[in-house]
C-alpha cells in the first residue's frame, strides 16, 4: 500500500526538479526573513540565485546544532509567531536547548509523513495504534499520534512509563500496533513475562520502533517476543521530527526518505566534502516545505549510507540505512538525545565539584542506564558535615540531570584524584 502514490512513486527525474524548484523557493525566503541565513550566506558569498541545481548545493554553508542553541529561543523561525501554532523543544540545560516552531501547514505536512510512514508499514483505519513514545515537548509522541488519526486509525495516547499499565492496557484495548523506542519494547516483554503474560497472545502485529539505535539482533528479539513485524522509524526533531524516512514491508533493508519534503546529502565528516551517493557518511538534510523554522543543509551528525537500488515496493525515494553510529559526542540514551556538555554545564553551577567526571552508560534489562562519577573538591571532604552534604550534593545532580535533560542518573561523588584527569569521559557498554 502506498499513502500517496502521485509523490512517493515520482520518476527520479521528476524528483529532482521539484526539489530544485522548493529548494529555490525557501533559499529566498529564509534569506530575506532569518537574519542568521542572511549572515552565513554572505561570509560565503552566496545569494539564493546561485543555487541552480543539487550539485549547487555545496556553496550553501552548513547549520549545526550548536546554531540552533545559539539562537534560542525563536531566531530561526521565518514566520511571526502569531503563525506558530506549537512549540517543540530538545532537552537541555537553561537557554542551551534547540525549540522548534510549527505553523498550521508544518502540522498537516507532518501529519501527512507520517500517514506515509504507517501506510508503509501496513496500517489502515482498522487498526489501533498503541503510542508509548513520549508527549510533551519530545516530538515523538504527537507526531504519531496525529499521522495516525490522518489515516484514521484509533490511538492509545499511552506516552512512556508504567510499564504494568501499558501491559493492562495491551491486553484489554487489544491493540494491533506499537510504536515506542525498541529498547521499551524489550522492557515490556520482560515486565510481561514477569506477570505471567504471553506477550504473543496480543492482538499486536506491527510495532513501529525509533528514537535510538537498535541493529538486526534486536528486531529479531523484539519480533521473537511479540510475534510481530518489526519497522525502523527515522526523525530528527530539528527537522520536523519521526516521518523523514520509513522502512516498508518489502525487504526491510533502509528506511525510504520522503524527498519532496527533504533533501538529503552525505558528507565527510571531517571536511564536510560531498561524498557520492551510497558512500557512508554524515547525513546532512535540507527542508523544502517547513514553513516555521526551515534548516539549509543541517549536518545530523548521524552516520549512515544511502541506498539508491529501485524497491519493490514501487517508491522511488531513494533510503537510508539504519544510523548506528555517530560523528559526534551526542548520546541517545533511552530515546533522549544528551551531550556531555550538557551534564558539565550542571555540574559547573555545583559548588563543591571538581571539574573531574565520568559517565558509564550500560544496559539494566532492556533499558538504558546511565552512572555518573563526580569528584568532590578537598573542602567538601575535609568539612565535619560532608557526609549529609555529599548527600545533598548528588540529590541536587540527580534532580537537576531529570528537570534539565529529563534522565535519570545514578550520581556517585568520588574523592579528589580518584578519577583519571585523561582517558574517556564516557564510556559506553553498549552494543548495538
Amino acid at each position: 500500500m502506498i499513502y500517496n502514490e502521485e509523490f512517493e512513486t515520482m520518476p527520479r527525474e521528476v524528483i529532482k526538479s521539484l526539489q530544485v524548484k522548493r529548494l529555490q523557493q525557501v533559499l529566498e525566503r529564509v534569506y530575506h526573513t532569518v537574519g542568521f541565513y542572511k549572515k552565513s550566506f554572505d561570509a560565503a558569498k552566496v545569494k539564493p540565485d546561485d543555487i541552480k541545481s543539487i550539485a549547487d548545493m555545496k556553496k550553501l554553508p552548513f547549520i549545526t546544532r550548536k546554531d540552533l542553541r545559539d539562537n534560542y529561543p525563536f531566531g530561526l523561525f521565518s514566520v511571526p509567531m502569531s503563525s506558530v501554532v506549537r512549540l517543540h523543544a530538545s532537552s537541555g540545560t537553561s537557554g542551551r536547548s534547540a525549540v522548534f516552531g510549527y505553523t498550521k501547514r508544518d502540522i498537516e505536512t507532518w501529519s501527512d509523513l507520517i500517514a506515509r510512514c504507517l501506510v508503509a508499514a501496513g496500517i489502515t483505519k482498522n487498526d489501533i495504534i498503541h503510542n508509548a513514545f513520549g508527549y510533551g515537548l519530545f516530538t515523538g509522541g504527537l507526531g504519531l499520534h496525529y499521522g495516525a488519526e490522518k489515516i484514521g486509525a484509533s490511538v492509545i495516547p499511552m506516552s512512556g512509563g508504567n510499564a504494568k499499565r501499558q501491559i493492562m492496557i495491551l491486553q484489554d484495548f487489544g491493540p494491533t500496533v506499537i510504536c515506542c523506542t525498541p529498547s521499551y519494547a524489550l522492557h515490556l516483554a520482560e515486565e510481561g513475562k514477569a506477570l505471567g503474560v504471553d506477550m504473543k497472545s496480543l492482538k499486536l502485529r506491527v510495532g513501529i520502533f525509533g528514537a535510538e539505535p537498535w541493529n538486526k539482533s534486536t528486531r529479531d528479539e523484539i519480533e521473537k517476543a511479540f510475534g510481530i513485524t518489526a519497522l525502523d522509524l527515522f526523525g530528527l526533531s530539528e527537522v520536523i521530527g519521526p516521518g523523514m524516512a520509513m522502512e516498508c514491508l518489502e525487504g526491510r533493508n533502509g528506511m525510504h526518505i520522503f524527498e519532496d519534503h527533504f533533501i538529503v546529502e552525505t558528507i565527510n565528516p571531517q571536511t564536510g566534502e560531498v561524498l557520492p551517493e551510497g558512500s557512508e557518511g554524515e547525513l546532512v538534510f535540507t527542508t523544502l516545505t517547513k514553513e516555521a523554522g526551515p534548516l539549509i543543509r543541517y549536518r545530523s551528525g548521524d552516520i549512515s549510507r544511502l541506498i539508491t537500488e529501485p524497491c519493490r515496493c514501487g517508491r522511488s525515494h531513494v533510503k537510508m540505512e539504519r544510523v548506528l553510529k555517530r560523528s559526534d559526542d551526542m548520546l541517545i540514551i533511552r530515546g533522549i538525545n544528551i551531550f556531555p556538555s550538557q551534564i558539565e554545564a550542571i555540574l559547573v553551577d555545583i559548588e563543591g565539584l571538581q571539574p573531574n567526571y565520568q559517565i558509564i552508560i550500560d544496559k539494566v534489562g532492556a533499558l538504558d542506564s546511565l552512572d555518573l562519577q563526580v569528584e568532590v573538591s578537598d573542602k567538601i571532604c575535609s568539612d565535619s558535615g560532608g557526609v549529609k552534604e555529599l548527600q545533598k550534593i548528588e540529590k541536587r545532580i540527580v534532580k537537576d540531570m531529570k528537570d534539565y535533560l529529563g534522565i535519570a542518573a545514578r550520581v556517585k561523588l568520588v574523592q579528589p584524584n580518584t578519577l583519571q584527569k585523561t582517558g574517556a569521559k564516557v564510556i559506553d557498554k553498549r552494543r548495538y
